[in-house]
């Protein structure tokens, strides 16, 4: 689904989406908010770029962070739910991943896993994308639309 649909959407449904982005650093809200209208339902964004954000702004789980690294299914469905709750939306998105050129705690360039939290859905994709970092960043935002998007149709 377009970025102009999901708003148009989101507007019609009288629903929020806020967001907690590691490797795409704010891009989805970015491409959202091009949208004109989109201040009636996008509520704001963490860019939890650096481990240690992804536990004190987002909530994800220290000891999960600890075990798995960050860039793993549960961080995602973790930034997507503490985007959600930290920032008052209807729906959250939560996007970590290696944008690459090189893997990151043994996980290949290209590995994205998106979480979506909303009333009654914590879900995550994971995305095996391949091209250069702004390709890797792309697909990760089409990725994280697409989600939104069938929750929405």
């Amino acid at each position: 689904m377009n970025v102009e649909t999901l708003i148009t959407h989101l507007i019609e449904r009288r629903e929020t989406v806020a967001t907690a982005e590691s490797l795409t650093a704010g891009l989805v809200c970015a491409t959202l908010t091009e949208v004109p209208g989109s201040s009636a339902v996008v509520r704001g964004g963490l860019i939890v770029y650096a481990t240690d954000l992804k536990a004190s702004l987002a909530g994800v789980d220290a000891d999960l962070l600890a075990a798995h690294g960050a860039v793993h299914p549960e961080v995602a469905a973790q930034l997507a739910a503490g985007a959600r709750d930290r920032c008052g939306a209807t729906w959250g998105l939560g996007l970590t991943g290696v944008a690459g050129p090189a893997g990151q705690d043994g996980v290949a360039p290209g590995t994205v896993h998106v979480g979506l939290a909303g009333p009654d859905v914590l879900t995550v994709r994971t995305l095996r994308l391949s091209g250069d970092r702004a390709s890797v960043r792309a697909g990760a935002v089409r990725g994280a639309f697409a989600l939104l998007g069938e929750q929405l149709a």
